[in-house]
């Protein structure tokens, strides 16, 4: 069974997931990617301790604060490579941000390769369907280009500046799928 929530930010209305247990998602309800994570449809509104857990989290990130808490969250469609790229993602700290590049270098790193795709990388990020607690709004191009948020371009800008990150030294997209 899909349980689900709605909370309302400061960005607008947020949509969770969960299996009853685990928070499976958790997006904006005007993103473009809502409607590969979220399953209203086949889901039904309930209260449960994940959910009560991830809105303390987001009532405190939206207070401006880092919640310095992880609610436990699940993806089914985990592989190792992006089990990779989420771990890194969640090294990220709050109020800061890291290259598609970065990533790929310390996966690269851990296994032993010369290299790895920033591409792949973006492909991996882009998969991610627990949007702010696993902090994809932090992974920003390698040219500083605000690009590759399913939550919205202007959402990501936003995240970033109530971490308290400078967003005038990057720029934004004018074209592609990140608007």
């Amino acid at each position: 069974m899909i349980y689900s929530k709605k909370y309302s930010s400061p960005l607008g209305e947020i949509i969770l997931n969960s299996d009853g247990e685990n928070l499976t998602a958790l997006c904006f309800i005007d993103g473009k990617d809502y409607s590969r994570y979220i399953k209203i449809k086949e889901s039904e509104e309930k209260n449960l301790p994940i959910f009560d857990e991830t809105i303390k989290w987001l009532d405190i990130y939206f207070s401006g604060k880092d919640p310095g808490f992880i609610p436990k969250f699940k993806r089914a469609d985990m592989t190792p490579f992006r089990q990779d790229v989420v771990e890194e993602m969640l090294k990220i700290p709050y109020g800061q941000t890291m290259t598609y590049n970065d990533i790929a270098k310390k996966i690269a790193k851990k296994h032993d390769l010369k290299r790895m795709s920033a591409q792949a990388v973006g492909g991996a990020v882009g998969w991610n369907p627990i949007c702010i607690i696993v902090p994809c709004h932090r992974v920003i191009g390698t040219n500083g280009s605000l690009t590759g948020y399913g939550g919205g371009i202007k959402n990501k800008i936003e995240l970033l500046k109530l971490e308290g990150v400078n967003t005038d030294k990057y720029s934004i997209p004018t074209k592609g799928t990140a608007l």
